[in-house]
């Protein structure tokens, strides 16, 4: 386990050494766009470590996502502009591991009724950093807490292999597909870092995803709803995308179906004509997209016809001058509108969006 976790260490390590490169090939608007966001998030960050959205909501799954954005710049526990920052929200999130395995507080303001999102994005984030932590004893804890955490999302998972908004035991076996998304991410996370992650829970998400999948090859919001509950979901497909190459399902049927109802359902940020969960819909699709890099879906499908093409490239040129011209002059995005969908969401993910170039996190690259 140990030797494991000082293996993802050194590997975040030397893709440290080589961020300011890779990030170089950013544009002059895209890095001033990026300092103003991150400045912005670390200006708005509260004094004892935590950010929160509109009146108090998801303070643990805010946090977990600034301090992922905060990752994404180079910055680290030991090193760098925002160690302080970052810091202090593993400081946080680690105060409110629950013995339970659970990080958040079903008690909390603001995570009554939704405490799973936290508990996935708290999860992400903190696997993130336990291999950069240098302290032994801090060091144990953390790996403490992410065992317990990890454990804790397989005892939530439904029978039919998501996860909802609360536990299955107290959410009567309800799952849904934005969720199930994000404890897939957590757990494959914490799998890099070196934790100990309950396989049977891995494959129960994957038969979860595969099923709630409609003829047209769009992901359903509830499997236990049926197919008839609404239709495929453009957001939650492109968020499987990305969980499906986190399986290392990078050529599967199940990719390619997904890739193509993306592919008709989802358009560019930069329209005229904004989209409900845009900002949530994008925040997974530029990762799938960034994986799949320029020559990806030519593999997935050899005999497309080269502007019919989905590549890294296009997909910056299609969005990235509409995400940076929507910034506000404080540094910050505003959302669409939605659950969880203010700033404090649309900041940190489309500063996700704009710094997978520098490949930092082992959970974005390809």
């Amino acid at each position: 386990m140990h030797s494991r976790s000082l293996s993802c260490s050194g590997i975040l390590f030397l893709l440290l050494t080589t961020s300011a490169v890779r990030a170089d090939g950013m544009s002059p608007e895209q890095r001033k766009a990026v300092q103003k966001g991150l400045e912005w998030l670390a200006k708005t960050q509260h004094r004892d470590g935590h950010w929160e959205a509109f009146g108090g909501q998801f303070p643990v799954a805010m946090t977990g996502l600034s301090g992922m954005a905060l990752l994404m710049e180079g910055s680290t526990l030991r090193e760098g502009k925002y160690k302080d920052n970052i810091r202090r929200a593993v400081d946080w999130l680690m105060a409110h591991s629950q013995p339970n395995g659970m990080i958040g507080n079903p008690n909390m303001p603001g995570e009554s009724g939704r405490y799973m999102y936290g508990h996935g994005f708290g999860t992400l984030f903190l696997s993130c950093v336990v291999g950069e932590e240098d302290d032994a004893d801090r060091r144990r804890r953390l790996v403490d807490i992410l065992e317990r955490a990890c454990k804790f999302s397989a005892s939530a998972q439904t029978d039919r292999g998501g996860w909802g908004y609360v536990s299955a035991r107290e959410g009567n076996n309800f799952d849904e597909g934005s969720v199930t998304i994000t404890q897939v991410q957590a757990l494959r996370a914490a799998r890099n870092a070196g934790i100990a992650v309950p396989q049977q829970a891995i494959k129960m998400a994957q038969k979860y995803l595969a099923d709630s999948t409609n003829s047209q090859g769009g992901v359903v919001y509830s499997l236990g709803a049926g197919h008839a509950g609404g239709g495929g979901r453009p957001a939650l497909t492109a968020a499987a995308i990305a969980c499906g190459f986190s399986f290392g399902d990078y050529n599967s049927p199940l990719v390619k179906k997904w890739f193509k109802f993306c592919q008709e359902h989802l358009h560019g940020l930069g329209g005229g004509t904004r989209q409900g969960f845009e900002e949530y819909s994008n925040y997974y699709y530029a990762q799938a997209v960034y994986i799949l890099g320029d020559d990806g879906y030519a593999r997935l499908f050899p005999d497309s016809k080269p502007n019919e093409r989905i590549t890294w490239s296009g997909y910056k040129k299609e969005n990235f001058e509409g995400i940076i011209r929507s910034q506000s002059a404080d540094g910050s995005w505003t959302g669409s509108g939605g659950i969880m969908v203010d700033a404090h969401f649309t900041t940190p993910a489309y500063l996700t969006i704009l710094q997978l170039d520098n490949a930092v996190l082992p959970i974005y690259q390809r």
